[in-house]
């Protein structure tokens, strides 16, 4: 029985503890904050048993995945690029929309989104790079130039339906570099140009779209509405169609005045900001228990987006800072295993994989306790989702197969030094 359980749960034990843990708060609390979708459909049952079917079939393909060994992930690379810019133009061209964005595609009956394909298939290519052109003294300047060439392929298809995900993408293609040891200046030139992009895009954005004072469930459902119109369309404003939707979240940030409780307006625009804080604010150490959440009718995509400040409602801040600190652990037991890697690609792959699941992580918390501006990024392996769930479970399923690689690499050194010293 234990033969077959080692069989199954290979790789490191630390990151298995750190994905069952995830996933049984994340039963918990979806199974909590999914009162809309019981109330909608009728069925309290159906929508937890839908999720976590969802995580047991990203369980089977980690487990899946964590068999292959980590030289085939190099031939897929050239692959998965195509794959994948072929999917994102898909998507643009004919997605299925929700809200104002076609993230969408749908094959054989399933509907996923091409950029959470897209990610991991950038942080495959960059860590491929990174190894390919090591140095003594770094990695050579070529590479931060192909990385820029394989970045400027994907990203902008990205960004121009889901401006966070290309962000935070960015973000760690950026860290990738730095722990491969770019030249830091182009690494400094890099992140002057971002900052002067980023103030014109801002400044279009700001100065273009136009926002209305409107609620943020009337928004939504405007927003379904101009995602049906959207072929009519000229081509210039099927790129520019999401500048309002960023300028509304945007001024809903900055727009951060203290008021009243009795002032406040939980119909307007910032609802769901408001409600977030609300149920926040009304937490104590252990919270109210899981399932006695206020808020969660309130809160629009409470099971997805903001399912954060339900868990610090139900569980309070110990819960809370009990699941940041699983993020954590993930993050620094990948940086261990990666340390372990005889070899450079497997390491900066493990790196690349943590490091995408630890920051959107860090944004979706920092949004639902007001740090950031409201975005659609889902809280890694706990919020609610289809797409999300299965590909972060494959990545985990990736850096359980490096595990493995490098444990026993490192236990082949560890022989190799005990049979030197006998031999003396």
């Amino acid at each position: 029985m234990n033969q077959k359980l080692n069989n199954i749960f290979k790789g490191d034990k630390v990151i298995w503890m750190v994905f069952f843990f995830l996933c049984l708060i994340s039963i918990i609390e979806v199974y909590s904050a999914s009162s809309r979708l019981t109330f909608k459909g009728g069925d309290y049952i159906s929508p937890i048993i839908k999720h976590t079917s969802i995580l047991f079939l990203g369980f089977c393909c980690m487990v899946v995945v964590l068999q292959i060994k980590c030289k085939y992930f190099k031939i897929v690379t050239p692959f998965m690029l195509i794959i994948s810019i072929l999917l994102l133009l898909w998507a643009l061209v004919a997605g299925h929309s929700e809200g104002d964005a076609s993230r969408w595609v749908g094959f054989l009956g399933l509907k996923f989104q091409p950029s959470e394909i897209a990610k991991g298939t950038l942080v495959l290519a960059t860590a491929q790079i990174l190894s390919a052109m090591q140095t003594q003294d770094g990695a050579d300047p070529q590479a931060f130039k192909y990385i820029l060439a394989v970045s400027g392929c994907i990203i902008p298809l990205i960004l121009l339906e889901n401006f966070s995900t290309a962000m935070l993408l960015n973000s760690v293609i950026f860290f990738m570099m730095l722990i491969g040891r770019v030249p830091k200046e182009q690494l400094g030139k890099l992140l002057g140009v971002v900052a002067i992009l980023g103030v014109v895009f801002f400044s279009v954005i700001m100065m273009s779209a136009r926002v209305e004072d409107k609620s943020d469930n009337q928004q939504l459902t405007e927003q379904t509405d101009e995602a049906t119109k959207k072929e009519e369309l000229s081509a210039l404003g099927k790129v520019f169609h999401r500048f309002g939707t960023w300028k509304n979240r945007i001024l809903t940030f900055v727009d951060n005045k203290e008021i009243p409780p009795e002032k406040r307006d939980l119909n307007g625009r910032g609802a769901q900001t408001t409600y977030a804080n609300i149920a926040i604010a009304s937490a104590n150490y252990v919270g109210k228990g899981p399932g006695n959440s206020e808020i969660r009718d309130s809160l629009y995509l409470a099971f997805s987006d903001f399912i954060y400040a339900i868990i610090i409602e139900e569980m309070g801040l110990i819960g809370a800072a009990f699941v940041a600190l699983l993020y954590i652990i993930l993050l620094f037991r990948t940086g261990r295993i990666a340390n372990r890697c005889a070899n450079n690609f497997p390491a900066f792959l493990a790196m690349g994989l943590a490091l995408l699941l630890t920051t959107q992580a860090l944004f979706n918390m920092c949004v639902a306790v007001g740090l950031a501006p409201v975005t659609g990024q889902p809280l890694p392996l706990i919020s609610r989702g289809g797409t999300s769930s299965v590909i972060n479970c494959i990545y985990l399923g990736v850096i359980l197969s490096i595990s493995r690689s490098a444990k026993k690499r490192e236990n082949n050194g560890e022989e190799l030094v005990e049979a030197k010293l006998l031999q003396t």
